[in-house]
């Protein structure tokens, strides 16, 4: 267990080592990026949060920021990730400042090490654990009151991300996934 922003000295070979979550084809490049109003949507956020935090840089575009007017941010699979912590973050109560500390230590995680992180705070501070063992020291010293799974952030993601708009930030053409039986049954449902 450590507090965000610090590193943990666990060695990998003492974290317990989880499979793969997802396929390589799940997840989109890091060429690939969501507009604006498509990041809020899939992070569950206003464009007035987005727009708030951009500026503030608590969770920048990594693909392209906005230069003038008329020019559009482009979010990541990763940013948008990181979009849904924050807000989950601010639901429980956690203020800007610590949900900031919190950030700057996940921001420098690939993708897949994020899905091996689970945030815990008291409301005032934020702890990473990446272990079963981390997590229960934590609840046995008393301190943890909610947890945040970065992999269940990463799992809801990724099951809608692939229904918005995306962009490739070098021009490139975008393969489309063909949807499975259960996506095209939902998408009939909403359609009527």
């Amino acid at each position: 267990m450590v507090e965000a922003g610090q590193h943990s000295a666990s060695e990998p070979s003492q974290v317990a080592e989880q499979g793969e979550l997802f396929p390589d084809a799940s997840l989109p490049d890091e060429l690939v990026g969501y507009r604006g109003p498509a990041a809020c949507q899939i992070a569950g956020i206003t464009y007035r949060q987005l727009d708030y935090w951009a500026r503030t840089k608590l969770v920048a575009p990594s693909i392209r920021t906005a230069h003038g007017s008329g020019s559009q941010r482009l979010y990541s699979f990763k940013d948008v990730l990181v979009l849904k912590v924050v807000k989950r973050l601010l639901d429980t109560g956690v203020s800007l400042q610590n949900i900031r500390v919190a950030v700057d230590h996940l921001s420098v995680r690939g993708v897949r090490d994020l899905a091996k992180v689970t945030l815990f705070s008291d409301g005032t501070t934020v702890y990473e654990c990446t272990s079963p063992e981390e997590i229960v020291d934590l609840l046995q010293g008393g301190q943890g009151v909610f947890g945040i799974a970065v992999s269940g952030a990463m799992q809801e993601i990724s099951g809608t991300i692939h229904e918005f708009p995306a962009e490739r930030a070098d021009g490139g053409v975008i393969e489309t996934m063909t949807p499975d039986e259960l996506t095209q049954r939902r998408n009939a449902r909403r359609t009527g």
